[in-house]
């Protein structure tokens, strides 16, 4: 990782554009060969570079509309288990480990707040969970982007 040449960051721009497109597009886009976009669609998967081909699916529309972050502060020698734990959760859509006085920071998605009144309560009941803190989301500002981050790396390379 950090060794990404001009053309695997032309590549990864064009696929940050059009995340659906083609090995042939995306080798007529950047003026490549199609067997060069496969090899280079392949080392950067290997590399990590590449994360998920999954479609991002609205939890609105699962019938979940209300989002919010969950602050949770956990003993710290439990953690592994309490992480195993909140996996079986499936309101919680994404966890993030974090340094400071928040352990974790979970993503929910719930029906309505008595859901999500239930699902703090769940969280909090598991054994060496200490505190949550729970802020609802009011909508969001910036979308999850790395098209600034590629643009940066292109200047810096």
């Amino acid at each position: 990782m950090g060794n990404l040449d001009r053309v695997d960051l032309e590549l990864l721009k064009a696929l940050s554009a059009d995340p659906r497109a083609t090995v042939v597009a995306l080798s007529d886009r950047l003026g490549l060969s199609r067997n060069t976009v496969q090899a280079r669609m392949a080392r950067l998967e290997q590399s990590g570079a590449l994360l998920s081909y999954e479609r991002s699916i609205s939890t609105r529309a699962l019938g979940f509309p209300i989002d919010a972050f969950i602050s949770v502060t956990v003993r710290q020698a439990d953690l592994p288990r309490i992480a195993a734990e909140l996996e079986r959760i499936p309101e919680i859509v994404q966890a993030h480990g974090l340094s400071g006085q928040v352990d974790l920071l979970a993503r929910v998605s719930c029906r309505d707040t008595q859901h999500l009144f239930d699902t703090d309560a769940r969280i909090l009941g598991i054994e060496g969970v200490e505190r949550t803190e729970t802020s609802l989301v009011m909508g969001e500002v910036i979308q999850h982007r790395v098209a600034p981050l590629m643009e940066l790396a292109q200047q810096e390379a």
